[in-house]
Order: structure tokens, then sequence, then C-alpha cells
């Protein structure tokens, strides 16, 4: 079965309804976006959580000890990096790491084998020139398929409670990862659009 990850949690009452739903894990945005979270409520939703819910932290290009301070202060399990960080980067942190490619072709999985010794798995997002990620658009999920020869792939980029049957029968990734697609507005998740979102994911699941 594909592990579930809400991104973009703003609100305590969000991360814990997601919680109650049985999701593997919620993500906390601490780069620049319209989800962005502090620290302080970062920290004071992920101690609010229960046990088993991975927390994970998504940065952008920030510097190795500011970074280490903030997801040690949130209590983060897991680091997402969306940025240009290198390899070397990643093995730098003592956290385990998720790296983010921004998928357009082909092309952009070439990026992937740099990474494969130095994190535990890859989002794949779709490429939007200016965007590091919560673009809403999807991306050829073949090529997410495909990706999986370099690591576990979660598969994120646009994906709804109505698409995400087809894409879950499409890549069978490790994992999905939705933000926009179970919000009302930026930062507020639809707590319908979420129980629609992870019942969808299980159905197709049960069913293959």
């Amino acid at each position: 079965m594909p592990r579930i990850k809400i991104c973009g949690i703003t609100r305590e009452a969000d991360a814990q309804f997601a919680a109650s739903l049985g999701v593997d894990a919620v993500g906390f945005v601490l780069a620049k976006s319209t989800r962005r979270i502090t620290p302080e409520m970062a920290r004071k939703i992920t101690s609010s959580l229960p046990p088993f819910v991975s927390t994970v932290g998504v940065f952008v290009d920030m510097d190795l000890d500011s970074l280490r301070q903030i997801a040690a202060f949130c209590k983060f399990d897991w680091i997402q990096l969306h940025g240009s960080e290198s390899p070397e980067y990643c093995r730098a942190l003592d956290f385990s790491v998720l790296k983010a490619i921004r998928v357009s072709s082909r092309q952009s999985l070439k990026a992937m084998a740099a990474y494969s010794d130095s994190v535990g798995g890859f989002v794949l997002d779709t490429y939007v020139k200016g965007q590091a990620g919560g673009t809403g658009k999807t991306f050829d999920w073949v090529i997410a398929r495909e990706a999986k020869d370099y690591g576990p792939v979660i598969l994120s980029g646009g994906l709804t409670p109505e698409n995400v049957k087809e894409a879950v029968c499409t890549v069978d990734p490790y994992g999905v990862d939705i933000s926009s697609g179970v919000e009302s507005a930026p930062g507020i998740k639809d707590h319908l659009k979420m129980r629609r979102f992870v019942e969808q994911v299980r159905y197709e699941t049960r069913k293959g």
C-alpha cells in the first residue's frame, strides 16, 4: 500500500485530522510559500501528534547550520529538500532526507543517479518555472514509473482525490504526497477532500 503524506500543514486541527485518517506523514513548509509555517507553530503541532505519524520539514536551499537548528527544534523525522542542494549537502544532514526532483521530461531523471546513495527517497514534483513545489500541476506519470530504478519514489504534483487512483495504478509508487489537492485555500485543508483522497488510495490498493 502506498504511504500517504499530507503536506503544507499550517493548522493543528488539520494535522490531527490527518492522523485520525491514518496517514503516514505530514509535511511542514519552512521555505518561502503561501503555506509557510513558523518553526514555533511547527514544533507545537509535531509535539501534539500521536506515535507513528512521521513529520517532514520542507526546505529550499537553506544554509546547513540554520536547517539543522530549525529541524531539531521542530522535532522533524525527515527533511525534504526542494532546491538545488547537492548530494554532499544531503549527506551532511543528521536526518533522513528526501530529495525533490522537478520533472519536465525524462531528462529530469538524470539528476537522480547522483543522489541515490545520499537520500532515502525521491519526491517527484512537476517542474514549473519559479516554483519549488505546490504547483497543483501534474506531469507524465510514466516518467515517474521509470524513476523507480533510482530509489523509492513518492509521487507528487497535481494529485487530487479524483486522479490519485489512476496515478497509483500507473506508477505503483512507494508513496503519494498531496498539498493543494486537499485544500479550500492555501494552507487550509479541506477535511472532506482529505478523507476522499485517503479512501481513494486505499481503495485502489485493495482492488489491486
